[in-house]
């Protein structure tokens, strides 16, 4: 009888811990969610990344402890009321418009190269993923972007990090950009 009972104790402790650990998990693998109500957005970012101030245009930024220059980043541009994301152009032609805005950042002529862009429906909404690989004097970095306008501005998510680290944290960046939703 004793026996019996200290199994299911044990079973029952399992249960628990196990639904306990789920909770401590998030959506996708090394995930985890951030939103921002007031904005209205919403994305996932690799588990152990930081939230950082940096000044400038982005909304938020959050980076690698260990490899700081490793980020995402929400930035967001006033559109003219009433323009879509395909009155900016097609996916190339935004692409191309943000790879200057890269070079512009990177305080001068740097090659930015646009490697990829597609056009993605989701429901009602359209998004742009944009992907880019810029040479910097820092080095060759991989950057990825989801693009979508609404209520009067342009949302643009970013995921950026060196080449030589692309291989690594490719899917988890792609992961990261694919889970941009405004609304």
């Amino acid at each position: 009888m004793k026996y019996v009972m200290l199994k299911r104790i044990a079973i029952l402790f399992g249960i628990v811990l196990t639904i306990g650990l789920q909770g401590c998990f998030s959506f996708g693998t090394g995930l985890q969610s951030y939103t921002d109500s007031y904005a209205g957005y919403e994305f996932l970012y690799p588990t152990g990344w930081v939230e950082v101030d940096v000044s400038g245009a982005a909304n938020v930024v959050f980076h690698d402890i260990i490899h700081e220059t490793e980020n995402v980043s929400v930035v967001t541009s006033p559109v003219p009321e009433g323009r879509t994301l395909a009155d900016l152009g097609s996916p190339t032609d935004v692409g191309y418009k943000l790879s200057k805005s890269i070079n512009a950042l990177a305080e001068g002529d740097r090659d930015v190269t646009l490697v990829n862009a597609q056009k993605i429906d989701s429901g009602d909404k359209t998004y742009y993923i944009l992907e880019y690989v810029a040479d910097l004097p820092t080095g060759k970095r991989h950057n990825l972007a989801s693009a979508i306008v609404r209520r009067g501005k342009l949302f643009t998510f970013n995921a950026s990090t060196s080449e030589n680290r692309w291989d690594k944290v490719e899917d988890l960046l792609k992961q990261s950009v694919g889970s941009f939703k405004v609304y």
